[in-house]
């Protein structure tokens, strides 16, 4: 039992998945990891290059020719971070309206999912989901690999909340 368990939840975590790519393919023209680094550089905290790629579990150069794209694409702008030998990565106001629309529009490919579930259903889907969460994720920076598609406005109650603070000591 334990074994089928196991392998629908990876055919229902595929078709999650296939649905998040596809909403960002529709959105921002690209997929890979700039969607979520759209996400995380939208929380406002200014990470610096450094810190989305640990996030991201990207190369030093895989992220910063991310970064090049975004901001060629003029979703991202480079400011002085705290500590004046780094740069801190905000979203442009383009890029903030691409990012509010790639969230809604993750959550709204996502929920056909849940329609043949009835409330209670859903209820206890939840909670479950958070069991499972909750076991995952030990460090910080897991727990925000974990959450870099998030959206924040509708989960208020996670169950495994990360740290996306950024001190921008380092690029």
């Amino acid at each position: 039992m334990l074994d089928r368990t196991a392998n629908l939840l990876g055919a229902v975590g595929l078709a999650v998945s296939d649905r998040i790519k596809q909403t960002a393919r529709n959105v921002l023209n690209h997929a890979g990891e700039t969607p979520a680094a759209m996400v995380i550089i939208g929380y406002g905290l200014g990470p610096s290059n450094d810190q989305l790629r640990s996030i991201l579990g990207l190369s030093h150069p895989g992220s910063v020719r991310l970064v090049d794209r975004l901001v060629a694409d003029g979703l991202v702008e480079r400011r002085q971070g705290r500590d004046k030998r780094a740069v801190a990565l905000y979203l442009t106001n383009h890029g903030t309206a691409l990012r509010r629309k790639l969230l809604k529009d993750r959550v709204a490919a996502i929920r056909p999912l849940l329609d043949p579930l009835d409330e209670g259903e859903q209820a206890a889907l939840a909670a479950l989901l958070g069991k499972m969460l909750s076991s995952t994720g030990s460090s910080d920076a897991e727990r925000c690999r974990l959450c870099r598609l998030c959206d924040d406005s509708v989960c208020t109650d996670c169950p495994i909340p990360a740290n996306f603070r950024c001190d921008n000591s380092a690029d």
